[in-house]
């Protein structure tokens, strides 16, 4: 296979520095839409992406060891480490096999992560299917989930002829008629979302006010004040509290009044391990 066949070195490049990769593999058949390949192939068509990865972190590795050879002479022992794991990396990708599988400790895995190997990254993969396997999948899916599952990856099943028509409703009740009559309960997008949240252990809390509400990205386990971090650097270095409402109960009773009203709303300090889908007001001086 010629380098940049299934991706295209261009955007192999591109990726560098993405914080995981989600394959979208076709799983259905449909005489309208061509395959230069020839029959359907998901687990094929992943090989092929893979092959696509590890050579581009092969080509990365190699002229990176090239750039340290001399330096790592001068009995430096960080760029000695960096050096000898990238070396066994080399090897590890020279086997067909991702950096993600090598048996690396914290150090050592950190050591590569800041080269920006492709195949080190967390990977979910996606099944593309016709509208009548969204629910249950079909062949094709079963046998890229078997994959998945022997390098300990998940695989979202959906449609996504179908998810682009529920993009397309702006009204949240003709959005909802559709929905239902393909017995969904949710858009499977949003299951992709949560499920690659979970890939990268991440959270999300609220803040609320009269003129917006907004979801902040944090990392699971951050502590109040790097939660308010987010917000602005400010409001770490001066955290005094933060008032908290769960998600559950801002939604049960309707408004921070209310939940103010039943009891419903926390003070919590700097030790204070922000929770997914916590509502919070901070209060800081700086």
């Amino acid at each position: 296979m010629r380098k940049g066949e299934g991706l295209g070195n261009k955007f192999l490049a591109n990726i560098r520095e993405v914080d995981a990769i989600i394959h979208v593999i076709r799983c259905f058949e449909d005489e309208n839409i061509l395959r230069d390949e020839g029959a359907i192939n998901p687990v094929g068509d992943k090989e092929i992406i893979e092959t696509e990865l590890q050579l581009k972190d092969l080509e990365s590795i190699d002229k990176k060891l090239v750039k340290m050879e001399k330096m790592v002479k001068s009995g430096d022992a960080k760029l000695k480490e960096e050096y000898d794991v990238l070396v066994r990396a080399k090897e590890h990708l020279s086997l067909g096999k991702n950096i993600l599988s090598m048996d690396l400790s914290k150090e050592e895995r950190d050591l590569l992560n800041s080269n920006f190997l492709l195949t080190g990254k967390p990977i979910l993969y996606v099944a593309n299917v016709e509208e009548a396997a969204m629910h249950t999948g079909n062949k094709y899916s079963k046998l890229l989930e078997e994959a998945a599952q022997k390098e300990g990856a998940e695989l979202i099943v959906m449609s996504n002829h179908i998810e682009a028509q529920i993009a397309e409703f702006d009204d949240p009740e003709e959005r909802q008629m559709f929905m239902d009559e393909y017995q969904m309960t949710e858009p499977a997008l949003d299951r992709l979302i949560h499920s690659t949240y979970q890939l990268l252990n991440l959270s999300t809390y609220f803040t609320a006010g009269v003129q917006e509400v907004r979801a902040w990205t944090i990392g699971k386990g951050w502590k109040a004040p790097q939660a308010a971090g987010v917000i602005h650097s400010d409001f770490e270095k001066g955290f005094i509290k933060a008032e908290v409402i769960s998600y559950e109960d801002f939604i049960s009773y309707k408004s921070e009044a209310a939940c103010r009203e039943n009891g419903k709303l926390r003070i919590e300090g700097k030790e204070y391990i922000v929770k997914d889908g916590d509502v919070m007001h901070f209060r800081f001086n700086v």
